[in-house]
């Protein structure tokens, strides 16, 4: 359940996974936290350490083990073509954010809990450099997105 909102709601369950994941971070130079090389297991960055954005990596994970195929990407933009588009974000859609430029190849993902008149909050891996919640620009924002089999 996710509570602090309106009404309490069931959250999806890759969403409750990640919820569960929360706290996982990189380990300090000379080391790869094991957790999240297991991420980008998932992704086109099997074999890669924690030092490399690893946003895309995490949702690709949580989907994979709620039985849900992600897009095996490690791009966090990868995400605008998965799935189906949201005209409104719903709790534990996809968000796909642009950084630096909208037209620009750069993003970041995350598992979307709440918005304001400003800022978009979601959950997700590598935000501030863990499993985390973090809020975004709500300007930033390219799309929502849900699994098609749903």
């Amino acid at each position: 359940m996710i509570s602090g909102m309106t009404s309490e709601i069931d959250a999806p369950a890759w969403l409750s996974l990640a919820f569960a994941e929360r706290g996982v971070r990189p380990f300090g130079p000379g080391e790869s936290n094991p957790r999240i090389v297991e991420y980008n297991g998932h992704t086109n960055l099997a074999g890669y350490d924690d030092k490399i954005s690893w946003c895309s990596s995490f949702l690709n994970w949580c989907l994979a083990n709620t039985g849900h195929r992600g897009t095996g990407s490690a791009l966090a933009r990868s995400w605008l073509e998965w799935g189906r588009a949201l005209e409104a974000p719903v709790v534990g859609c996809i968000v796909v954010l642009f950084r630096d430029d909208p037209a620009g190849w750069k993003g970041h993902v995350g598992f979307y809990l709440r918005h304001d008149a400003e800022a978009i909050y979601l959950f997700g891996g590598n935000q501030l450099g863990e499993v985390r919640e973090n809020s975004y620009p709500l300007t930033s924002v390219l799309g929502y997105r849900w699994p098609e089999s749903i």
